[in-house]
Formats: C-alpha cells, sequence, structure tokens
C-alpha cells in the first residue's frame, strides 16, 4: 500500500474505532454519488488491508434532478462490479424540487439499505471541506453554539462520516496515487446553490485577502463547539436528575419549577431542550426562548403551545411538557329528588359514584342537607366557566378554591361538585361544603360520593 493510500486508511481507522464495537467484519453501507469524495471513501474500505469493516455494501441513489445521472447510476454499476462490490441502486419516485426534498429521500433510501442488509452504520464521504462550508454557512445565517459544531462525526441511525478531519487535497492525491477516476456533478459549479458561491468564491476570496488559514479556522471552530457541546452533555444528566422529572400515565414529563427557574436562562434553555427531547420534541430558537421566559414569569394554570401540539405549562409547583390534555368523557347525574337512590357520574374519564336517601345508607358517609332548603334537580358535575361557591366569609370562585388548595390542574375536572337546579354549589366532596342554613337533623337528605 503507498504512502498516501495507507496514510487515508489509517485516518479511516481511527475513526471506526472511536465509533465503538466496530469490528473486522462488521457490515457497512457506503453511500456512493461516483465523485471524487465517495469514490476514495468505497476504495480505501475495499483495498485498505486491515482497514475495518471488510464487508462492505455499496448504495447508490438517483435523485433524477439533472441530465446524466443516469448514467452516473450505470457507471457505479460497472465500477462496483469492478471491485467486487455489493451494490443497491434506488431512484426517486417522484419529482424532487429541492435540495431538502433530495437530502431526505436519499437519507430514507440508504437508512432502508441499512436496514435490508444488516449493516451497522451507513457512511458518507463528508470531509472536511465540506465541514467549514457548512459552519461557514450557518454562521452567516445566525446559529448558535450548537450549529457551530458543524456536521457530527456520529449521528442516529447510524451515520457516520469517517473524513471529516480529510481535506479535499487529501482525497485528490489519494485518488492520484492510487489511480482513481471519478464521476463529476456538474451542478457543482452552479452558483444557484449557496454552498457552491462558499466553496467556489466567498471561502477563496477569504484566504486570499482576509485569512489564509480560514478554511482550517473554521474547521477548528467546530471541532471546539463540538468539546464545547460534549462539556454540557456531560454536566445534563446531573442537571436534569436534580429537577424531580416525573413522567404521568399520558406521557406527560413534569419538573420541579423552583429548580428549572433558579437556573440561569442560559442554562434553562439547555434543560429545556433536552427534556423537549425526552418527548420526542426538537425545540428551535425562538421556540425555547418562550419556554424559558414562560418559565421565569407563568403563574399556574398558564400554558403555551411549542410545536407539534406540544404545549408547556405550569401546574402549582410543577411545568408540564407533553401533549395537551384530550377532552375526556364528561357524564353528569341527576339527582331528581330525595330518593333513596344511586348511579354514577363520569368526571374526565373517571367514574363517581353516588348515593342519596333520607334513609340510612349503609357504608355511605358523604355530607347532610335539609331537602326543603333545597331547589331540585340536584346535578353531580365536574366544575364549569364561573362556577361559585358560597363560603361562611362570602362566595369565591371554585377555579381559585381548587387553586388554593393545591389540587393540579390536570386533576381539577376530576373534582365532583354537587350543584342545585339554579347552578349554586352545595358541595365539593374533599374540598368544601357550602354555607347553608342551619340543618334539621330529622329527614335530612345524605348525598355519599366516593
Amino acid at each position: 500500500m503507498s504512502g498516501a493510500s495507507g496514510a487515508l486508511a489509517q485516518r479511516i481507522r481511527a475513526v471506526f474505532a472511536g465509533a465503538g464495537e466496530l469490528a473486522e467484519g462488521d457490515r457497512v453501507v457506503v453511500a456512493f454519488s461516483g465523485g471524487l469524495d465517495s469514490t476514495a471513501l468505497l476504495h480505501a474500505l475495499r483495498f485498505g488491508g486491515s482497514t475495518p469493516p471488510t464487508d462492505v455494501v455499496a448504495a447508490h441513489f438517483d435523485h433524477g434532478m439533472r441530465e446524466g445521472s443516469r448514467a452516473d447510476a450505470d457507471w457505479v454499476v460497472g465500477l462496483c462490479r469492478a471491485w467486487g462490490v455489493e451494490l443497491r441502486v434506488g431512484t426517486a419516485e417522484g419529482a424532487l424540487a429541492t435540495e431538502e426534498e433530495a437530502r431526505r429521500a436519499r437519507y430514507e433510501f440508504l437508512e432502508a439499505v441499512r436496514l435490508r442488509v444488516g449493516a451497522r452504520l451507513v457512511l458518507t464521504a463528508h470531509h472536511a471541506d465540506d465541514q467549514a462550508e457548512t459552519v461557514l454557512f450557518r454562521l452567516l445565517r445566525g446559529t448558535g453554539p450548537l450549529g457551530m459544531a458543524g456536521i457530527p462525526v456520529l449521528r442516529d441511525p447510524g451515520i457516520l462520516r469517517p473524513l471529516l478531519d480529510v481535506w479535499r487535497e487529501d482525497l485528490e492525491e489519494y485518488a492520484r496515487t492510487v489511480g482513481l477516476s471519478w464521476r463529476e456533478d456538474p451542478t457543482n459549479e452552479s452558483r444557484r446553490h449557496a454552498r457552491n458561491v462558499l466553496r467556489r468564491s466567498v471561502i477563496p476570496e477569504v484566504e486570499r485577502d482576509v485569512a489564509p488559514g480560514a478554511r482550517r479556522a473554521l474547521h477548528r471552530l467546530a471541532e471546539l463547539a463540538r468539546e464545547d457541546e460534549a462539556g454540557w452533555n456531560s454536566l445534563l444528566p446531573e442537571m436534569l436528575d436534580s429537577l424531580d422529572a416525573h413522567r404521568d400515565g399520558d406521557g406527560r414529563l413534569s419538573v420541579d419549577h423552583g429548580r428549572l427557574a433558579a437556573f440561569h436562562p442560559a442554562v434553562r434553555a439547555r434543560l429545556i431542550r433536552a427534556l423537549a427531547e425526552r418527548v420526542g420534541l426538537g425545540l428551535d430558537a425562538s421556540a425555547t426562548r418562550r419556554a424559558v421566559d414562560f418559565v421565569e414569569a407563568a403563574s399556574s394554570g398558564a400554558s403555551i403551545d411549542l410545536r407539534r401540539s406540544v404545549i408547556l405549562g405550569r401546574d402549582l409547583d410543577r411545568v408540564v411538557l407533553g401533549a395537551p390534555h384530550e377532552a375526556t368523557p364528561q357524564v353528569p347525574l341527576v339527582i331528581p329528588d330525595v330518593g333513596p337512590g344511586s348511579g354514577e357520574a363520569i368526571l374526565a374519564g373517571d367514574t363517581v359514584h353516588v348515593s342519596w336517601g333520607c334513609a340510612d345508607l349503609p357504608g355511605v358517609g358523604g355530607r347532610r342537607f335539609d331537602p326543603e332548603a333545597l331547589r331540585f334537580p340536584l346535578m353531580v358535575r365536574s366544575r364549569g366557566p364561573g362556577d361559585r361557591i358560597r363560603l361562611p366569609g362570602g362566595t369565591k370562585k371554585v377555579k381559585k378554591l381548587l387553586l388554593e388548595r393545591r389540587i393540579p390542574v390536570s386533576q381539577r375536572d376530576r373534582v365532583a361538585l354537587i350543584v342545585d337546579a339554579e347552578g349554586d354549589v352545595l358541595w365539593i366532596p374533599g374540598v368544601a361544603g357550602a354555607d347553608l342554613p342551619p340543618l334539621r337533623v330529622e329527614g335530612a337528605l345524605r348525598i355519599g360520593v366516593r
């Protein structure tokens, strides 16, 4: 093996070692476009001696977005046949209008191939110049620290970029040394794409007139940002554990409000993004800012929409993140007269058993009322807008009373209210009873709720 080819294989070996648990003989898929970068990568893996893995499958996706793409696919088929490399070819099912659509379709194809052939990883040929261009592109668009980390070496669901520390000129030297040929994509020359402008004009001019080492400085900036991110990630588990996180039966995640609000806003932003990831939500900068401000100022019962039907809410001393509560069955129960009788009300999906009558009700506690002072029919239901209850000190909103009794928002629709025919609240079992006229013990109506 020549010096250039050996050096490239050695670099790839180091990346494989960092990926963990990838051993000789493990199968990988190489995203193979036929261009210089992927051709050099495939060659190094196929003919790189002891470089793991030895079992390589190439995958070529024809986007069908330009003339000549079919000829590229035919060339790829011939090269893989000559090199003895298994090849899977895919073609876009419909017209792809944008680069983002093309990227999504390509990665979906690559993941499908990985699963079909039982491979551990998909390898792409992104190199150091791609990294520098990505960092500059994101900086010009106002990215944050995470964006400055650029292209990750390894990301889910198994994408590995073993050439991110290899410059294009190194790949060109490798190709000359081993005698490779490759296909040139004419769209790489088009100034319609922002990346091409950065690659062909902006970076060369900056290196010529402003900073001779601009490419390497941008690449180094990505390394520093990744190190910073790794440092944060090493601290996040302990900080998240300090928030006393719990999930409810519907998958919503709640944490201690006071502990979360006590963190510096920048740290709080990191924690909120990490919590959002636990419920399957990625937050952009705008949503993160709104979430940070909400935790700072929101009162209990308030909530905001984040993204994709996910809400962030304050429930007493907890911050709740997850899907909003779905409408649940509410079936009130009517007590037509002094009874006796029994029945069930359904409040927010919970069944409430009710018994009533003027005679003793075995096994039923509850509350006694003067039947002559009641306006029938009575009703057992959940709270409603404007509900108030008369207490010794005056009337009070039921909403405020439940808040004062520290009943979580998620449980308030499960609290039973006994109301009369005029809608006046007579009793909230387990919470409070209305201030009613003195009770005549003889002939009292007893209502039991459980």
